[in-house]
């Protein structure tokens, strides 16, 4: 990390989305950049096109760069990633239009890993459009997890003030999931979202709740077996390993009565049993985090939302508190390995905890 503003790497996403708009909206406002250097990798003519669009950020002081090196201080940047006019089309599906967000996202992640920029936040992308531009891979998650090594263990967390919730299984499809819930992956999973509550958030000892598979989880086993059969014995293992989790709980209740908000994480079993309760609760101020990645990464909780792109509407609520977690992911990163160097810190955090269960 350099000294200074925080500098935050900007993949465009789709261009026929709204991801431009929320960037741009973003840090229209001159607060946002007290402490931060944004540097948008994209094309000046898009971005141009994007400002016209949306109306108040015509105004906003934009630097075109070369390199991120080059980017200034406490203000908006732009590393021209292409030079061509590329036909925008907002709201229109486009493989073709896919491929520079692929550009983007490469040209990104490639100054992310040479420190060249301290953290990630990626726009929006549609996933089939970048199938059709030849991505390989399902979403930002996977593919950043594909750059940092085939054995990386990631997690894809979803973020707001009060609700953390992590999933299992990512972007399979319904039918392939209960083949793919295992004890072993759950405890993977597990043990990753433990880490980073601590790691990434500042959380000392977290409380975890891991949900069921099956409706009521599975009722004794009357509605599946693998509540009682693959999660419990996960649960089980954490708890050994002075890990505090509990459950399985049914997902319906779980957040139905508010018995999320007195566990410091959830970890649901599959994609929308966590991510459809979260956004019902958090949307509009929830943050998508890869955690388990050497780098940071965040992105908004919403899609390109091609219904409304080009109209100037879009909230960039979501998008500016993706700028924030991530930055302060960064600094919590910072404060643990300052902590974890120093011998005498991991023997006053465990009399802390002893203190605390005996209160």
């Amino acid at each position: 990390m350099s000294e200074g503003p925080v500098r935050v790497g900007i993949s465009c996403g789709d261009l026929n989305g709204i991801g431009l708009e929320v960037v741009l909206k973003t840090f229209e406002d001159p607060r946002m950049l007290q402490d931060i250097t944004p540097v948008l990798y994209c094309g000046a003519k898009a971005v141009s096109l994007a400002r016209k669009a949306i109306g108040g950020a015509e105004q906003m002081q934009i630097n075109g760069v070369a390199t991120a090196q080059e980017a200034i201080p406490r203000k908006f940047n732009v590393v021209h990633v292409w030079d061509e006019d590329v036909p925008l089309e907002p709201g229109t599906a486009s493989g073709t239009l896919a491929g520079y967000a692929i550009k983007s996202l490469e040209a990104a992640a490639a100054d992310l890993a040479a420190g060249k920029v301290d953290v990630l936040v990626t726009a929006p992308i549609d996933k089939h459009a970048m199938e059709q531009a030849g991505f390989a891979f399902p979403g930002h998650t996977e593919y950043l997890a594909h750059l940092a090594g085939g054995d990386t263990q990631v997690l894809m967390l979803l973020v707001s003030e009060n609700l953390r919730v992590g999933t299992v299984t990512g972007h399979i499809p319904l039918k392939d999931v209960a083949q793919a819930i295992t004890t072993e992956r759950i405890l993977a999973k597990a043990r990753l979202l433990h880490q980073s509550l601590e790691r990434d958030f500042g959380i000392d000892g977290p409380k975890l709740a891991i949900l069921g598979l099956n409706p009521h989880a599975g009722d004794g086993g009357t509605l599946g077996s693998e509540d009682k059969e693959r999660i419990l014995p996960a649960v089980r293992k954490l708890n050994d390993e002075g890990i505090t989790a509990l459950g399985p709980y049914p997902a319906d209740g779980f957040f139905g009565n508010g018995t999320y908000a007195h566990f410091d994480g959830v970890l649901a079993m599959y994609h929308d049993q966590g991510l459809a309760p979260f956004k019902a609760l958090s949307f509009g101020h929830g943050v998508n985090f890869t955690a388990g990645l050497p780098v940071v990464r965040t992105s908004p909780d919403h899609g390109t939302a091609l219904d409304i792109a080009g109209k100037g509407v879009a909230d960039e609520g979501s998008f500016r508190q993706a700028v924030w977690i991530a930055c302060d992911v960064l600094h919590h990163r910072e404060r643990w390995k300052a902590m974890t160097a120093n011998p005498l810190q991991p023997q006053k955090r465990e009399k802390e905890k002893k203190g605390r269960k005996e209160a």
